[in-house]
């Protein structure tokens, strides 16, 4: 079931929080949407559920081409999981994840044998077979998050929606419940949208981002192209850290200045693994800083440097091995080489 979304406005109050918004989610995919606090994210995805409305006539909701705009929430067939789980703390694990089925209409509601056998079925698939008759007190906080994604899909939706569904638990807990949420999206094949503010998330297991900033869409590709290709400057720095630099100080550091570059009207953005640390005598090329600080508490080292032209700090990152091998301290005065940089005033990348 695909999902499109089309000039999709809506104000709260003098607030905007959508304008002029498109969407298109093929058929099957795992979409996240993705962007900081305010951009409009949570609330395209209420407005597809149909808990929010758009503005009156700004667009459309479709789902597989058929028209659901003015069809109400609880006839869009969509599932929907919020970040705090919202389970009903004196049922049990089965109850509910059973609920949306039990308060159906009586015609429509399945015989309690069917519902029992769906139950259980989907509780072996989110891999909380043995603790139907928990509490949901009894549980951690990545099992609540399965029984709410369990007690979405009892009703067999359309489309799978979760609105920062790990954004509750502990890092621990967040990296692999992503992981077994992709596992699991690739064996039930259910068309979903995710959103969340967290990038490393988005990149990690989503087939395409859809990036927002301020009520729009800035930039939609699979992860891969979103970070290696950004659309913008916002783009670039909201995807990992970024320096900033200006291209007068870049010249001669592993990148040819720009013909009839007027000096600072050219910002070069670079990231912190693509720069080269060198001792300052090795080579006449580069950018000449001063090591400030050094946090190799991880798999990286994490440089901070101050540029000496312009007084700029500069973040580096280089292996530990190659920090040994340095021996680089504190004070210590080197050289930057830049590998790889991307400017959005010529779209010149090396």
């Amino acid at each position: 079931m695909s999902i499109e979304a089309h000039n999709i406005h809506k104000k709260f109050g003098s607030f905007t929080a959508l304008n002029g918004v498109d969407l298109n989610v093929p058929r099957g995919k795992l979409v996240a949407l993705l962007g900081p606090s305010g951009s409009g994210k949570t609330t395209l995805l209420r407005i597809i559920a149909g808990l929010e409305l758009a503005d009156p006539g700004s667009g459309r909701i479709l789902f597989h081409d058929q028209d659901v705009t003015d069809v109400t929430a609880g006839r869009r067939q969509v599932g929907f999981v919020f970040q705090h789980y919202a389970l009903f703390r004196h049922m049990s694990v089965f109850e509910n994840v059973a609920f949306g089925l039990r308060v159906r209409r009586r015609r429509d509601r399945p015989a309690d044998r069917v519902i029992t056998e769906r139950v259980l079925h989907l509780l072996e698939l989110v891999q909380l077979d043995g603790l139907a008759r928990r509490y949901p007190s009894q549980l951690s906080g990545g099992q609540r998050q399965r029984v709410a994604l369990a007690r979405a899909l009892a009703v067999e939706p359309k489309v799978l929606l979760l609105d920062e569904p790990f954004g509750a638990l502990d890092a621990k807990v967040r990296k692999e419940l992503r992981r077994w949420l992709r596992r699991f999206h690739d064996e039930i094949h259910l068309t979903t949208v995710f959103v969340t503010h967290d990038q490393e998330e988005a990149l990690e297991i989503a087939d395409e981002v859809v990036i927002m900033n301020q009520a729009k869409v800035e930039q939609v590709g699979t992860p891969q192209e979103v970070y290696d290709r950004p659309a913008s400057p916002f783009v670039y720095q909201f995807l990992g850290n970024v320096n900033v630099l200006k291209a007068p100080q870049v010249t001669g550091a592993g990148r040819r200045a720009r013909p009839n570059a007027v000096a600072g009207d050219e910002q070069i953005f670079v990231r912190p693994h693509d720069i080269e640390v060198v001792p300052h005598d090795a080579s006449p090329d580069g950018i000449s800083a001063v090591l400030r600080y050094i946090h190799a508490a991880g798999p990286q080292a994490r440089l901070t440097l101050e540029q000496v032209q312009s007084r700029e700090m500069v973040e580096a990152e280089i292996s530990r091995a190659e920090l040994a091998e340095l021996g680089l301290k504190v004070n210590d005065l080197v050289r930057l080489r830049l590998r790889q940089t991307h400017s959005f005033d010529d779209d010149y990348a090396i």
